[in-house]
């Protein structure tokens, strides 16, 4: 299952998302928000990252307007990894050497078909495994440890 949320900047991109992944098979686990009523991207982000956090969703998609607030949000929960991505290499490449574990999107940046040809390629990329980047994913997490410590 996917956690996905979303503000009202990326309200309908977060709708396609999730007819997209339905389409394919994919369950979705919205988070809010209801509709374009002017809200708070952090509440959304958190939600959508502690899904994903305790295990409820395997990976989660945040979009707000531009991307940056929602993932500085998610990247806020312990575990989480999410990247901001604008085209379709960076998602490949933040699943195969961070194993990114959330995805942003910006709403108003990103086209509907582009967004969705990204979040394909995010879902579908699987993490390497090498030892490099498993060391270096390792240290994120013992960063994010250190801080909230």
């Amino acid at each position: 299952m996917i956690a996905i949320g979303s503000d009202h900047g990326g309200f309908d991109l977060k709708q396609k998302v999730i007819r997209h992944l339905e389409e394919k098979g994919i369950s979705c686990r919205d988070v809010g928000c209801a509709d374009k009523s002017s809200c708070d991207y952090p509440v959304y982000g958190r939600a959508a990252a502690e899904a994903v956090a305790s295990g409820e969703c395997e990976k989660g998609i945040v979009i707000c307007t531009t991307g940056i607030g929602i993932s500085i949000v998610a990247n806020k929960v312990k575990g989480i990894r999410c990247a901001l991505c604008s085209e379709p290499f960076s998602a490949k490449m933040t699943r195969l050497h961070n194993d990114a574990n959330m995805l942003a999107l910006g709403g108003g940046l990103v086209g509907d078909i582009l967004a969705l040809e990204i979040v394909d390629v995010f879902l579908e990329t699987e993490f390497s495994g090498e030892e490099k980047h498993c060391r270096r994913v390792k240290l994120i997490d013992a960063e994010q440890e250190y801080e909230e410590g």
